[in-house]
């Protein structure tokens, strides 16, 4: 049986057609985001480990997080079976866009002094860390991500050094969609310079 409210809605085509317009949207933003992205790592092309940038950006799409639709960029991507450096746009409907750097492996050991030194940068810039077990987790529950802005130094540092991998995001809400693309490419920028520096 229906509810009223879902006999209301599966007669109305509108509101489908609605969302597949806005995750076309959303499509166009992180193809944008891809090409300013190649188009940097032409201009530095030694900035980061080489297979790390040779693999080619992927855009994936789904309908389930969490029960609701998703879009991410992965770019740079490299997921073996243990090292993964990755640097993650996502789109979550009902929730946010995002930009995560995600390190593990031997990129987690090659990056953790450079992540541990960067607190004060990455709080100025509003950056999250991960704090939950599982690296493919998203959401921004206090159980996954925590705000370095509530965060004292130490405990930060001591994320970084043990656990088992570093989760560094950004969220950004919709009231600023106009300037989503720009907002993440820059925190993109930010991120790689700073890794690099």
């Amino acid at each position: 049986m229906l509810s009223a409210k879902e006999t209301q809605l599966v007669g109305n085509a509108d509101w489908i057609l609605t969302k597949n317009q806005i995750l076309q949207k959303v499509k166009l933003i992180l193809e944008d985001i891809q090409s300013k992205q190649q188009d940097f790592f032409k201009d530095h092309p030694n900035i980061l480990p080489p297979e790390v940038t040779a693999i080619p950006p992927k855009i994936s799409r789904g309908e389930n997080y969490k029960g609701l639709p998703w879009l991410v960029l992965d770019h740079p991507r490299y997921f073996g079976k243990e090292d993964h450096f990755a640097v993650r746009s996502m789109f979550w409907w009902g929730n946010f866009f995002s930009i995560t750097l995600h390190l593990a492996g031997i990129y987690k050991r090659t990056y953790e002094r450079k992540a541990a030194a960067g607190f004060s940068f990455l709080k100025d810039e509003t950056f999250y860390i991960g704090v939950g077990d599982d690296l493919w987790e998203h959401h921004f529950e206090t159980n996954n991500y925590l705000p370095l802005k509530d965060m004292d130094e130490g405990t930060f540092k001591a994320h970084v050094i043990h656990k088992p991998f570093i989760k560094l995001a950004k969220k950004l809400s919709f009231e600023q969609w106009n300037e989503t693309g720009n907002d993440l490419f820059i925190s993109f920028r930010q991120l790689v310079l700073w890794l690099a520096d």
